[in-house]
This record gives C-alpha cells, sequence and structure tokens, in this order.
C-alpha cells in the first residue's frame, strides 16, 4: 500500500503513515513560502522527530523535490537509492534529489530522541511531499 504526507499552509502533519506503526516519528511544517525570484517553484522546511528507536517507513519523495536535511538533535541513520547505511548526527547535513528513494530514515539510538529539518524546494502546487510504502 503506498501512503503520502499531505501538506497545506499552516497544518501540522501527523502522517498516517508514520502514526500507524508505531507513532514514533511525527513530521511538522515548519515553513512554506513561494520563491518570488523562481516563479512555480516555493520552499517548504519540516521538522521531523524520532522517539527513541523510531523509523520512518520506506518513501519516495516528489520529482520536482530537492532536499537539504540537517540533524538538529540525536543520531539518525540513513539510506538512499541503494546506497550504503549512512549515520549522521547532529549538525551533520546531506542532499537528496528529484524522486529519490529514502530506504532508510530512523533514529540510531534506542535511549535518546532525534530531530532533522528537512528542506524541500520544489513545485508550488506539490501536496505530496513524500509517498510511503507498506
Amino acid at each position: 500500500m503506498i501512503r503520502t504526507i499531505i501538506v497545506g499552509a499552516g497544518i501540522v502533519l501527523m502522517p498516517a503513515a508514520v502514526c500507524a506503526h508505531d507513532e514514533s516519528a511525527t513530521v511538522t511544517l515548519a515553513y512554506d513560502q513561494p520563491l518570488p525570484n523562481v516563479p512555480g517553484m516555493s520552499i517548504r522546511g519540516v521538522v521531523v522527530e524520532y522517539a527513541p528507536g523510531g523509523t520512518s517507513p520506506a518513501h519516495t519523495h516528489p520529482n520536482s523535490a530537492f532536499i537539504y536535511a540537517t540533524v538538529l538533535e540525536g543520531t539518525i541513520r540513513s539510506a538512499v537509492n541503494g546506497g550504503p547505511v549512512t549515520v549522521y548526527r547532529a549538525g551533520d547535513s546531506w542532499s537528496e534529489f528529484p524522486g529519490d528513494h529514502h530506504s532508510v530514515s530512523e533514529n540510531a539510538s534506542q535511549t535518546e530522541p532525534a530531530r532533522l529539518l528537512a528542506v524541500f524546494v520544489l513545485d508550488t502546487d506539490e501536496t505530496e511531499l513524500a509517498t510511503y510504502e507498506d
């Protein structure tokens, strides 16, 4: 089954795909602004918070989305497009490209929370930031 995160101005995201598994991760829309010098494009920021041992299901981002992610707190384990699992610590960043498949996104700690900021540059009319797989 495929599930999606739907966004809109000023809403808090609590995607069923994440909460249905174990309620170990939440996603909150932090910023949404059209780019005035790039018609049709916007920048959106989401904060992803993982409980200890928390995970997100495998997912794909929109074909228009370039993503820059930064770990704000804790340690995140991530893998994209069948590549190796990489561990990122607070202050570390990485990029994801349009249409990338994110097979692993999880808190590397079983005892401490983790939090990341994902900044998307994407088509303004895009409503799905991620399509989750079951």
